[in-house]
């Protein structure tokens, strides 16, 4: 039976961190795809001060609306509350974001009351290991606003993933096209410490070349929302008016401090775009923006 958790206010990130270090998991994964938690919380209005430090690390402008991207950051403690719960089989270190679909029905106003729900599925086999999903809707009332699919990944060893069946893997978005417009971007070495000021994720990994250190990585990484949100960003201004889906594939992670470039063209779908190392080759980070 699925886990359902209902919350009155918004859990702690570093006692969910905590949380973590010390969950005893299973480690088996249920033998088919379902549904394996949900968590929900209502009424919740977002806090002025976090947005404007939001808006300010990662390029939006100031408006009377939320940007398309923050939601996302009032989810992520439901998210992690399903994460560390037992709904979820396995330890959540070494688990990978690799994909993220958003889509907006509408722009939500600053103060508007959003109720908001997460629903953890899986798994499903993949080539690299096995996938679980992350559904996020938030409502104003009985209005469907946003919503969001995490795809995290698994990873197994290799004779574990052969006796998979059906894996499914690769990427939505070719690195492959020419573009409109190339943007270069400088990115500081303390990009993790503001995003977290604002989103409240202090992982490690995005905090500090020391700590990064402990988990494998030479130096702190940009966060992979963070990406995206800078990525919405630059191109607020061509964005739909009216309803949309914004999709990306995580790729490379980016080392901190970082020189890259933002990438993006027309196309008769709508709009696709990349983040790509200094020399314009390798992505960090492929996606697309489609009306709905």
């Amino acid at each position: 039976m699925a886990k359902t958790i209902v919350l009155n206010s918004t859990p702690s990130i570093p006692k969910l961190y905590l949380r973590a270090l010390f969950a005893r998991k299973s480690r088996q994964a249920p033998p088919q795809e379902r549904e394996l938690g949900r968590v929900s919380l209502s009424a919740l209005r977002p806090d002025s001060r976090s947005l404007n430090t939001y808006r300010d690390v990662c390029g939006f402008s100031s408006q009377n609306t939320l940007p398309v991207s923050f939601p996302f950051v009032l989810a992520a403690p439901l998210q992690l509350e399903l994460l560390v719960s037992d709904a979820f089989p396995f330890p959540i270190l070494g688990i990978v974001h690799t994909k993220n679909s958003v889509t907006q029905y509408r722009r939500i106003r600053e103060g508007e009351p959003l109720d908001i729900e997460c629903i953890l599925q899986g798994p499903r086999p993949a080539l690299r290991g096995l996938e679980f999903d992350l559904h996020t809707r938030i409502s104003v009332g009985s209005e469907l606003v946003w919503e969001c699919v995490c795809t995290l990944l698994r990873r197994e060893r290799a004779e574990r993933r052969r006796r998979g069946r059906g894996a499914r893997n690769g990427t939505r978005h070719s690195a492959d096209f020419t573009p409109d417009a190339t943007v270069d971007w400088n990115i500081p070495a303390d990009t993790g410490r503001r995003y977290a000021a604002a989103s409240g994720d202090r992982n490690p990994i995005h905090m500090s070349a020391l700590t990064a250190k402990l988990f494998g990585f030479p130096r702190a990484i940009a966060h992979g929302m963070w990406t995206k949100a800078h990525c919405l960003a630059e191109l607020d201004p061509v964005l739909p008016e009216g309803a949309f889906t914004v999709d990306v594939d995580f790729k490379l992670p980016i080392l901190l401090p970082a020189e890259v470039q933002f990438q993006y063209c027309a196309t008769e779908a709508g709009i696709e775009f990349a983040v790509k190392d200094r020399a314009g080759k390798r992505p960090h980070l492929l996606g697309g923006v489609t009306a709905i």
